[in-house]
């Protein structure tokens, strides 16, 4: 099972960036969280909404909190016909753009935000951030 170290976290943040720039040729924030949803890597790229430095950081504690990805989430919201403050933690979100970090066999290691791009945008480049750590040899 791979950890998710400082090491990994960094190279995962470079890797969506170069994501955005490649696939979006636009600039984007990304946070990168353990288990628990506590920030170990942000990077905020030139140009990159000022708006997006908490909302990438929000999308991936969200995503470590709820073990799924936020546009599950909000999906489950709408299904559910509920709002993210019946969770009772203020800082959740729903914004489409944070993926669960999970290896092969579902554990979750932590996770990841990305904000600046539309929500789909931001959710394609996490999807693909998570998929590279579950294929990742601990």
């Amino acid at each position: 099972m791979p950890q998710l170290t400082l090491d990994i976290a960094q190279t995962l943040a470079a890797q969506a960036m170069a994501k955005a720039t490649q696939d979006y040729k636009r600039p984007i924030c990304v946070a990168v969280c353990d288990d628990k949803g506590f920030l170990m890597a942000f990077a905020r790229m030139p140009g990159a909404p000022v708006r997006s430095v908490q909302i990438s950081q929000g999308k991936a504690y969200s995503a470590a909190r709820m073990g799924v990805t936020t546009e599950a989430f909000l999906a489950r919201l709408h299904r559910e016909q509920i709002q993210a403050s019946y969770f009772c933690d203020p800082l959740i979100t729903a914004l489409p753009g944070g993926s669960p970090l999970k290896d092969a066999e579902g554990n979750l290691a932590g996770a990841i935000g990305i904000s600046g791009l539309a929500a789909a945008e931001d959710q394609a480049i996490t999807d693909a951030m998570a998929a590279a750590f579950a294929a990742m040899r601990g």
